[in-house]
């Protein structure tokens, strides 16, 4: 056997426990690494690909778009036992979807443009690849954020959107700055604009689909506020919308809680 294959062969047992098993995505889960070139700037770019165990290529399936969180990478969504990471395999496995989780320039992607133009192109590949009936994104706290930034900018692209413990407000947020300066070309001083582009609290028009919020009435990280008001104008306008806000809690977003807002997106989605 070849060392590429016993490589792939040991991922994919190390990703299947750390999956649960067949609780999750069943006996026989198919993990693909996938690298690709970047029409943006033709670097290499990789996404994890987890396809249902009951998949059919000539059936339509759903894809669910997980995005990590600061300081980690395309594999948090995949292997970590964190409940925001575990509800997100849980339902694709559940609702036989395509289970996507992209670097999205990582480690701190804060989906400035060239973590948006990779997102865009992946869509566009999996298109190619699989017949594809919705796209769902989710993640949590940057990954949360960036939910709402991309659904904002491509709502013709996404279904539905789940963020657990994001902000919506990328101008009055002051955590992470020099991260985000990096990932947005500039400091808001020098680039304002692109950081209003990238608030979803600023667009509240243009998310269409089903959004689902989750948030802690604690959280000092990625305060709750943003989040809230958008979630008040989308009822406003009549938009499917749900939010979950634990009072006592801070960044954190349980099973259960997780669970719902991924649930409800789906649901409310026209198929």
């Amino acid at each position: 056997m070849k060392t590429a294959q016993i490589f792939a062969l040991v991922l994919a047992f190390e990703v299947f426990v750390a999956i649960g098993g067949s609780d999750s995505f069943g006996a026989e889960p198919r993990i693909d690494d996938v690298a690709f070139k970047a029409d943006v700037d033709g670097s290499e770019q990789k996404y994890v690909q987890i396809l249902p165990s009951d998949f059919d290529a000539g059936q339509a399936h759903d894809v669910l778009i997980a995005l990590h969180g600061h300081g980690s990478d395309r594999w948090q969504f995949v292997k970590d036992a964190r409940d925001e990471c575990r509800c997100a395999r849980d339902v694709a496995a559940k609702h036989s979807m395509i289970y996507i989780s992209p670097d999205y320039r990582a480690k701190t992607s804060w989906m400035g443009p060239k973590a948006e133009a990779d997102l865009v192109q992946i869509i566009a590949d999996l298109k190619k690849q699989h017949r594809v009936s919705r796209f769902f994104l989710c993640g949590g706290s940057m990954g949360g954020t960036g939910a709402l930034t991309f659904a904002a900018q491509h709502p013709d692209l996404i279904a539905g959107v789940a963020s657990m413990n994001g902000t919506a407000n990328l101008i009055e947020y002051t955590q992470f700055q020099e991260a985000i300066r990096e990932s947005f070309g500039g400091t808001k001083s020098e680039v304002l604009d692109e950081y209003k582009k990238r608030s979803a609290e600023y667009w509240p028009e243009r998310l269409t689909m089903p959004v689902a919020i989750t948030t802690g009435g604690q959280d000092t990280l990625v305060p709750p506020h943003s989040v809230e008001r958008l979630a008040a104008v989308l009822k406003l306008l009549g938009r499917p919308v749900l939010l979950i806000r634990r009072d006592a809690i801070g960044h954190v977003t349980d099973y259960a809680d997780g669970t719902s807002i991924l649930e409800y997106v789906i649901k409310h989605s026209p198929k």
